[in-house]
């Protein structure tokens, strides 16, 4: 059974990015199901299955008697290009107009585009729940205490390692601290190499929780130009740190948000070899790393840094549950300036949890479960994607993301997404307007949207209102 699973999405994939690429056009006619399988070597009803899963994501569409055809809504969009940035770092002022939108994005009827989380019907809820019933029962002792001291248990620490073997090298126990989420392990980190006032080269557009923790720690951001497939520009990493003034780089190199790039592993190896020389510490949010839609697993840049100069950092929040609270970071040699930080600042990281997701690995749920997850993140993304380039106007470019489930939207220079947000809010649409991902305010004609709920008919009626106002 998933052998066939298997076998028909690789041929949805390989069709996706002949369309996708532009080298099937809009209206032209997709070879036939019986050329398919015989060409393929599939059965027929395994080409029909990719057929329809393309149809999902609004890249198809079946007539009577005459085949598949593209849809034209799903014509190749340009994608948006990596833009100059600021040659000086500034100061980051994005936390207050940044929690607005959120609050506003989490009203009743509002289609919950704005924040990145997933719809909790694609998460593992009952299974967790019964775990966390059966780890209290069996180790009723685990409330009766804690240490600010003795703060990661034993068995998530060992699953964590065997989690990473296969992608991001010997991972040793003793660099592990836990974490009560990715964005506490990303603070820590912060705090254990950086003083205020330092500067931080970020991703640009960055994530814009990075740029509220740098905010929140009075560093400035130094924007680095970011491009949408291969991300971090390495060559104006390079400019910007031989004057010895960044203190570390903050980026996410697997399915950044909200570009959704993957850096290639050359790249990567570069970066890491860089940084080290210079004694620039890294910060590697990879929480996205284990929501790739490619065959394999992207390495982290932590596969590469042979001097301990990079902290990987995650979490469970966009696979397993935003409730967990459960994160990580592997801190190599700033281990020990990393817990000291946690231990002042939160202690101990709930002991039951830990529990209840070092089970859960153990018992092989989770990478059933990501098989799943991944492709329902794919299908939700490439009907995004679809339903933009139906509904927004001719000139919007759109990112082809590699993994994760954001999708970034490039306007027309003279929309301005700030100042459109109120109007759309009332229009029952949220969205993050693109400023908030840089600290010098650029990207004010970009947005971002989320796709972590399986794409409706509500959500398409939501694009299609958002595309009308644009266009208005």
């Amino acid at each position: 059974m998933e052998s066939a699973l298997l076998r028909y999405e690789q041929l949805a994939e390989d069709l996706s990015g002949i369309i996708v690429t532009g080298n099937l056009l809009p209206g032209e006619r997709l070879p036939s199901v019986r050329r398919l399988s015989r060409e393929r070597r599939l059965s027929v009803s395994t080409v029909v299955q990719a057929l329809r899963q393309l149809e999902d994501r609004g890249l198809v569409e079946a007539r009577p008697q005459s085949g598949y055809f593209v849809r034209h809504a799903a014509a190749r969009r340009a994608q948006p290009t990596a833009r100059s940035t600021p040659d000086e770092p500034v100061p980051v002022d994005v936390s207050q107009r940044l929690m607005r939108v959120l609050r506003s994005g989490m009203q009743a009827g509002v289609a919950p585009l704005a924040a990145a989380l997933p719809a909790s019907a694609l998460l593992p809820l009952a299974a967790l729940q019964r775990l966390y019933g059966s780890v209290a029962r069996r180790h009723p002792r685990l409330l009766e205490g804690g240490s600010h001291i003795n703060t990661d248990e034993p068995a998530l620490v060992r699953q964590l390692v065997l989690h990473s073997v296969a992608w991001a090298g010997p991972q040793l126990a003793s660099e592990l601290v836990i974490t009560n989420s990715c964005t506490e392990a990303l603070g820590l980190c912060l705090r254990a190499v950086t003083q205020p006032g330092d500067t931080v080269a970020v991703e640009s557009p960055a994530y814009y929780l990075m740029l509220q923790l740098l905010e929140l720690l009075g560093l400035k951001a130094l924007e680095i130009p970011t491009d949408p497939r291969s991300g971090l520009s390495i060559e104006a990493l390079d400019l910007a740190t031989r004057d010895g003034k960044v203190a570390a780089c903050l980026l996410v190199p697997n399915a950044s948000n909200p570009l959704g790039s993957i850096m290639p592993d050359e790249h990567k190896r570069r970066l890491a070899k860089l940084t080290a020389e210079r004694g620039v510490a890294v910060i590697e949010d990879d929480i996205y790393g284990d929501l790739h839609f490619g065959v394999e697993r992207p390495r982290p840049i932590k596969a590469f840094d042979k001097a301990g100069n990079v902290m990987l950092c995650s979490s469970f929040s966009k696979s397993l549950s935003p409730a967990l609270r459960i994160g990580f970071v592997a801190a190599g040699r700033y281990r020990p300036q990393v817990t000291l930080q946690k231990t002042i600042t939160s202690g101990g990281t709930n002991p039951i949890t830990q529990h209840v997701l070092a089970e859960y690995l153990e018992s092989g749920a989770y990478e059933r479960h990501m098989r799943g997850l991944r492709r329902s993140y794919e299908r939700q993304v490439d009907a995004m994607r679809a339903a933009v380039a139906r509904y927004f106007p001719a000139a919007t470019r759109i990112t082809q993301p590699q993994g994760g489930f954001v999708l970034w939207v490039e306007l027309a220079d003279e929309v301005d997404t700030s100042a459109l947000h109120e109007r759309a809010i009332a229009a029952r649409v949220a969205y993050v307007p693109g400023e908030l991902f840089s600290a010098s305010g650029m990207y004010r004609n970009c947005l971002r949207l989320n796709c972590g709920h399986p794409h409706s008919a509500d959500i398409e009626d939501a694009v299609r209102r958002l595309g009308a106002l644009i266009a208005a």
